[in-house]
């Protein structure tokens, strides 16, 4: 097993690809939209009701900004989980439409217990704008000890007060079987034998799963509810989710166009740590 970490700077193929209204629908579906009240978020989850015009979830584009990284080092995949998320939105993402993306490495970092590698890609609908900036990192472990550079520390620290916001939203038990059909088939997330090669108990839910369920809460809290607000959300996968366990999002106002915020379970375990928010004006 081994990284390379003169992969900064590679680029990968491009991918273009083009979605409908109902890949959309899907998407909120698989992130839990409507679940426990069907007509609650039905802007994101109908084309067709009475008055309400339909549309996407933000974090949708992080699946239509995703592009297939170039060769970065040989490893067990098996070893690799999701380490950090972050999306810029440029636009609302349209009910349909095409983009086309090309993933770059933009950091490969030894931690030690393994290797963190970071990738860029930006989409660009088929009029030439762009519509979303993705910022994804992947930890090997067993990867690190290749003395490389750390990487950057972040600074980020929960305000000492109780969030401003707190809600809580359930998962389904098949949770991430719906959310597998918007393109991610990890058989880590459905399949008990590779997710025992891992080192889980049974299949865990999405890390791009908790940050959509995560990303809902911060549009209805912070955001009005208006998808063209919220127009960057970063987050670290800090432990996993199994299907079925309810998630509770805390959320700070920060300054500014900021707001923080810290995804956990019922247990008190945080899955989605060092969270901020960008907010746009109303």
């Amino acid at each position: 097993m081994a990284i390379d970490p003169t992969a900064v700077g590679r680029t990968g193929e491009p991918r273009t690809r083009s979605w409908t209204s109902t890949d959309a629908l899907l998407y909120a579906v698989g992130v839990g939209a409507g679940l426990g009240e069907p007509t609650s978020e039905l802007a994101f989850t109908t084309e067709n009701s009475d008055g309400v015009a339909q549309q996407v979830l933000p974090t949708f584009a992080v699946l239509l900004s995703q592009a297939p990284p170039p060769s970065f080092g040989t490893f067990d995949p098996a070893l690799l989980v999701h380490a950090e998320q972050a999306v810029t939105l440029h636009r609302p993402v349209p009910v349909e439409g095409t983009v086309t993306a090309t993933a770059r490495v933009a950091g490969v970092y030894d931690k030690g217990s393994g290797a963190l590698v970071v990738t860029e890609s930006e989409a660009v609908l088929a009029d030439g704008s762009l519509l979303a900036t993705n910022r994804s990192a992947v930890f090997i472990r067993g990867a690190g000890g290749f003395g490389g550079d750390r990487g950057p520390r972040d600074d980020w620290a929960a305000p000492d007060r109780a969030p401003d916001r707190s809600v809580r939203y359930e998962t389904r038990p098949e949770q991430a079987l719906l959310y597998r059909l918007s393109g991610d088939r990890n058989p880590l997330h459905s399949d008990p034998s590779f997710a025992a090669r891992a080192g889980f108990g049974k299949p865990i839910l999405h890390g791009l799963c908790t940050y959509g369920v995560t990303g809902r809460a911060l549009l209805q809290e912070v955001a009005g509810g208006d998808p063209a607000r919220l127009t960057g959300m970063y987050g670290r996968f800090s432990a996993t989710v199994v299907p079925g366990q309810a998630l509770t999002v805390e959320i700070w106002h920060g300054t500014g166009d900021e707001a923080l915020y810290r995804t956990r379970t019922d247990d008190g375990t945080v899955v989605i740590d060092r969270g901020r928010a960008t907010i746009g004006s109303a």
